[in-house]
């Protein structure tokens, strides 16, 4: 692959990056613990859009619990997003034809 057909790759992925950073916003995972007690999702850019607990598990005793079904709720659900990222962005880059592993001089 030649140097100016590299570069004319590496703007088009600058701009699909952008688009992709978009798309992640709308996307979202469900995450949950304890059976279904706690529930969490997540969008693409990582960001908790919503938490439900179960009102059974709010009795001041179940404090230790409901905060460990929280943590691995919200764990779930980010494990979820990070492949649903993942899947997306290798998809961008096979679309391209870009080398695997290639470092772009942009983007972070």
């Amino acid at each position: 692959m030649d140097l100016f057909k590299m570069m004319g790759k590496a703007r088009e992925l600058q701009s699909r990056m952008g688009d992709l950073q978009d798309e992640l916003k709308t996307i979202e995972a469900h995450g949950e613990s304890g059976a279904g007690s706690v529930k969490a999702t997540m969008n693409g850019a990582m960001v908790l859009t919503s938490l439900s607990i179960d009102p059974d598990l709010m009795k001041p005793e179940e404090k230790e619990i409901v905060e460990d079904l929280v943590m691995a709720a919200v764990s779930d659900a980010q494990a979820k997003v990070q492949v649903l990222v993942q899947e997306r962005t290798q998809s961008l880059m096979g679309d391209l034809g870009l080398p695997p592993g290639m470092k772009l001089p942009f983007g972070g």
